[in-house]
């Protein structure tokens, strides 16, 4: 899935996959997709709660080899 940047949050401990998505969603447009790289296993819930509740859009998420991506597009 095409998406304008890519954040690598591997091997990053909960919460901060959460903190740095936040960070750098502020840096997007509106309507621009952050795809994020995660292996917490947590991130799966907490970025659906999170892009939910900050008023943006999961768009995909998939699980490869232990890595979480999600591709979040922002609102």
């Amino acid at each position: 899935m095409k998406s304008d940047k890519v954040l690598n949050a591997e091997g990053l401990a909960c919460p901060m996959p959460v903190v740095k998505t936040k960070k750098e969603m502020d840096q997007l447009e509106t309507g621009q997709i952050l795809e994020v790289r995660a292996t917490d296993k947590g991130a799966e819930a907490d970025m659906a709660a999170w892009a939910k509740s900050s008023g943006h859009d999961l768009v995909h998420q998939e699980k490869n080899n232990g890595i979480l991506s999600f591709w979040i597009q922002k609102g």
